[in-house]
C-alpha cells in the first residue's frame, strides 16, 4: 500500500476552514488570555457550535480530538484518509492560531480522544457531546505511566477509586475526567485501566489550578478522588487483567493522541516561522530557496535549515496519522512524530525569538509567548526523552523491563 502525503483533496476545505477560525477568531484574543490565566474564553462557545454544527452536517470529517478512532477493518487494496489525518490536520491549523485557545475548546479534550480511541459503542454513545479531560499525571510520578498508584477497587456494581492526579488540563473545565487508575498494584502494568469519571460524582475536587509558562489560556487543574464511586460499565476496555498483553490496552491511547499534539507543535512552529519570514523580508534579509544556505546570509541559513527540520516533523505526523486511519500500527511511528514534532516545536519557535532580536523578545508581537506555550508539546503525552525510549525498545526489539 502507497502512502501519498500530498493533504488530502478531501480534507482541504476543512483544513482552509480551520485556518480562517485560527487567524479571525484565535488570533485576536491570543495575548487576551494568556494574560488572563483561568479566565474561560467565552469566545470559545460561538466556535464549539459552529463545530457541532458541521458534525451534525458531515462537514467536519471528524476532525478534531474526538473525532480519532480506528474504524473498519485493514485493506491492503485501497488508501484511506480519515478521521486521524482530518485530526491532525485540523488542529495543526487551529494551533497556528493559538494552542492554548485549541486545547480550551469544548468537547474537544484529550480525554474525547483516548474516549473515542478505545470506547466501546455504548460508551461513545454515552459520551457524546462532553468535553473529556485526561487524568494520567500523579504527584510521585511523570514520565512513568505504569507507575500509577490511583487504585479503583470494585464493589457490587460500582469502582471505588482513590488517588491524586495533577496536571490535568481543562480539568475543571471539562464534564468528566477519563482517569487512569490501577485495580491492583501487586499484578503491574497490566491492571492499570481508564475510568470515566463524571464532574459532580462524590469524592471527585478539583483542588487548585496551576500558573504556567505557557497555553495560559488553558486551565490545569490537580483533581482529587476520595471514595469516588463510579459505575462499573464506565470502565474503558476489558476489566480483564491480561498478564500477558500487559499495559498494551491502556497505552493504545496514546498511538493516537500523540500524532495530534506533534500537530500542535507543528502549528505553533509554522506560525512562528511565517511571521518570522515576514520580519526578516522587512528588515532587508533575503531567503532564497535556490541558492545554497552556505551562501546566504546567516540568518536566512538558519530559517531554511529550521524550515527544513520542520517540514521533517510534519511528514513523520502525517505518516503516523495516515497508519492509524488505514488500521496500521503505529506505536514507532506516533512516538517518532510526537519525539521530533515536540523538539522541533521548541527549537524553531525559540530560534524564531533570537532570529527577530528585540521584536522576537518582546510583547509586541506573539513570537515570545509561542515559545513558551511550544515547551509544554515536548512533554506532555510523553516527554521528548520517553519517546526515544520508546523508539529505541521498538526498532531494537526489546521490552521495557529490558531497556529502560
Amino acid at each position: 500500500m502507497a502512502i501519498n502525503l500530498e493533504v488530502p483533496k478531501k480534507h482541504r476545505a476543512l483544513i482552509d476552514q480551520a485556518h480562517q477560525v485560527a487567524m479571525n477568531m484565535l488570533r485576536p484574543i491570543s495575548r487576551k488570555y494568556d494574560i488572563a490565566e483561568h479566565e474561560y474564553p467565552k469566545e470559545l462557545d460561538i466556535l464549539a457550535a459552529m463545530i457541532d454544527g458541521l458534525e451534525e452536517s458531515g462537514a467536519s470529517e471528524g476532525a478534531g480530538a474526538a473525532g480519532v478512532r480506528r474504524d473498519g477493518i485493514a485493506d491492503d487494496k485501497t488508501v484511506k484518509n480519515g478521521s486521524n489525518m482530518a485530526s491532525v490536520t485540523s488542529i495543526s491549523e487551529m494551533c497556528w492560531g493559538d494552542v492554548g485557545l485549541m486545547l480550551s475548546f469544548p468537547r474537544q479534550g484529550l480525554g474525547n480522544s483516548a474516549i473515542a480511541s478505545v470506547a466501546n459503542d455504548e460508551q461513545l454513545e454515552r459520551s457524546k457531546g462532553k468535553w473529556a479531560s485526561m487524568a494520567i499525571t500523579e504527584p510521585a510520578f511523570g514520565s512513568d505511566s505504569a507507575a500509577v498508584s490511583t487504585t479503583a477497587v470494585l464493589d457490587g456494581d460500582e469502582y471505588v477509586i482513590n488517588g491524586e492526579k495533577i496536571f490535568v488540563t481543562s480539568g475543571e473545565r471539562s464534564d468528566c475526567v477519563v482517569v487512569w487508575a490501577t485495580l491492583d498494584k501487586s499484578l503491574g502494568r497490566a491492571a492499570i485501566k481508564s475510568f470515566v469519571v463524571e464532574k459532580g460524582t462524590p469524592g471527585m475536587n478539583v483542588e487548585r489550578l496551576e500558573e504556567k509558562l505557557g497555553i495560559r489560556a488553558s486551565d490545569t487543574a490537580v483533581i482529587t478522588f476520595t471514595d469516588c464511586r463510579v459505575p462499573k460499565e464506565n470502565l474503558m476496555g476489558s476489566p480483564e487483567v491480561n498478564v500477558e498483553q500487559g499495559f498494551a490496552g491502556a497505552m493504545a491511547t496514546f498511538d493516537n493522541t500523540r500524532p495530534l499534539v506533534a500537530a500542535m507543535a507543528i502549528g505553533c512552529a509554522q506560525a512562528s516561522l511565517d511571521l518570522t519570514r515576514e520580519l526578516l523580508q522587512q528588515a532587508g534579509v533575503e531567503i532564497d530557496y535556490d541558492k545554497p544556505a552556505y551562501l546566504q546570509s546567516a540568518a536566512a541559513a538558519k530559517f531554511l535549515q529550521l524550515e527544513a527540520d520542520w517540514e521533517g516533523a510534519r511528514l513523520l505526523t502525517l505518516q503516523a496519522a495516515w497508519m492509524a486511519d488505514n488500521r496500521k500500527p503505529n506505536s514507532l511511528e506516533a512516538s517518532m512524530a510526537k519525539a521530533k514534532a515536540g523538539r522541533v516545536g521548541s527549537d524553531v519557535t525559540l530560534s524564531c525569538v533570537e532570529l527577530c532580536s528585540s521584536i522576537g523578545y518582546s510583547e509586541s508581537e506573539l513570537l515570545e509567548k509561542w515559545s513558551r506555550d511550544s515547551k509544554i508539546l515536548d512533554i506532555f503525552e510523553g516527554t521528548q526523552q520517553i519517546q526515544q525510549l520508546i523508539v529505541a525498545r521498538r526498532i531494537l526489539g526489546l521490552s521495557s523491563a529490558e531497556l529502560k
